[in-house]
């Protein structure tokens, strides 16, 4: 009985739709009708179109933002490499500065070690002094005839040019209490001559002062 009640249900809804239907088109007209749902199937379609440009702007967009960041990171490391040549060209020149003033000293010490040498026969004959070249460009000084009872018996030390171009003292024997002194005395007044005589007089007031 509820089956068949339910089958009259829709055949009731079905008619009334029909009907529904039926006085539309006979108020409006069939075409109308046809236009309207044109219209909406239009409007469908260009808010789809719409939807679609809009998420291709969006995606150029987003494209436009990854490339000016792309273009950013080049201009950076353009720039952080332009100051690496930099920085090296500077250390460069600075390098080639210091090899200069190197090479400069070495001359100049070389040269003075030369003038040195060529004062031996001076030195050897009115001193009674001895001069060798040894190692690291270094000069040894060695006295005789400083001790009266052993003629023979030598009294040295060691010269060499600083790093500054400065004399210095690197070892002496028998030790001298003032050698310091005289090693600041040829600094400042360059006289070779005089510090050689005041080391020989030192020498021999030690040799004098064992002896006593």
């Amino acid at each position: 009985m509820s089956a068949v009640k339910t089958e009259d249900e829709i055949t009731v809804v079905e008619r009334e739709m029909k009907e529904f239907w039926t006085e539309l088109k006979s108020v409006y007209g069939t075409e109308q009708i046809n236009q309207t749902l044109a219209l909406r199937d239009s409007c469908k379609e260009s808010i789809k179109v719409l939807s679609e440009i809009l998420q291709q702007n969006k995606h150029i967009s987003e494209n436009e933002k990854h490339l000016t960041e792309i273009k950013s990171n080049l201009n950076r490391e353009e720039e952080q490499k332009k100051e690496l040549t930099e920085s090296i060209q500077e250390l460069k020149e600075e390098l080639m500065k210091k090899n200069e003033i190197i090479s400069s000293k070495n001359k100049a010490s070389k040269e003075r070690v030369e003038r040195l040498c060529k004062s031996k026969e001076l030195f050897e004959e009115r001193l009674g002094l001895e001069i060798r070249r040894i190692h690291n460009e270094q000069l040894q000084f060695i006295f005789r005839h400083i001790d009266h009872k052993d003629p023979d018996k030598p009294y040295m030390f060691t010269l060499s040019i600083n790093e500054q171009g400065d004399y210095e003292v690197t070892s002496c024997t028998p030790p001298l209490d003032c050698i310091s002194e005289f090693q600041l005395k040829v600094r400042e007044t360059n006289n070779f001559s005089a510090f050689i005589a005041n080391i020989r007089k030192a020498f021999t007031a030690l040799s004098f002062k064992q002896s006593t």
